[in-house]
């Protein structure tokens, strides 16, 4: 009798989680793991595991920066920006989120015990509350202000 592939079966629970919740991001990040698992490409991980993160981060940036290479936002429009207030706020903001996502990143690199908690919240929060997956980082960085580390 063959052992059932646990690893294979919480992905699809995963996967199944988002197609209920219409979240194309979870479904083809899952469905990608399993195509590697199915495959028997299991040399890909640490690869992943290694590199996902520079490269997800990568992605998400170019996305971000998309519009100002587009022309959508102009260099009047960035200098104007530190001119309002409610643009002032948005910067500081961005600058907390961004030192709390490079506290996140450390954490879940030396203390790959909370990476799983982590991943688990943030599914279920893209699941169940239409979320969007670019949480972990910034749970991280709340945590590690919350380890001491």
């Amino acid at each position: 009798m063959s052992q059932i592939d646990m690893p294979s079966v919480v992905l699809l629970i995963f996967a199944a989680l988002g197609i209920l919740s219409s979240n194309n991001s979870i479904t083809v990040a899952v469905v990608f793991l399993l195509l590697l698992r199915v495959m028997n490409l299991h040399q890909a991980f640490p690869w992943i595991e290694k590199y996902g993160l520079t490269i997800g981060i990568a992605v998400l940036t170019i996305g971000i920066m998309a519009p100002l290479a587009s022309g959508k936002i102009s260099v009047q429009t960035l200098y104007e920006t530190f001119f309002h207030w409610k643009s002032l706020i948005a910067v500081a903001v961005g600058v907390l989120v961004a030192y709390l996502g490079g506290r996140g990143a450390m954490l879940m690199t030396n203390q790959p015990t909370v990476v799983t908690g982590i991943l688990l919240g943030t599914i279920l929060g893209v699941a169940f509350l239409k979320g969007v997956p670019v949480g972990p980082l910034i749970a991280a960085g709340i945590l590690s202000l919350l380890f001491g580390k």
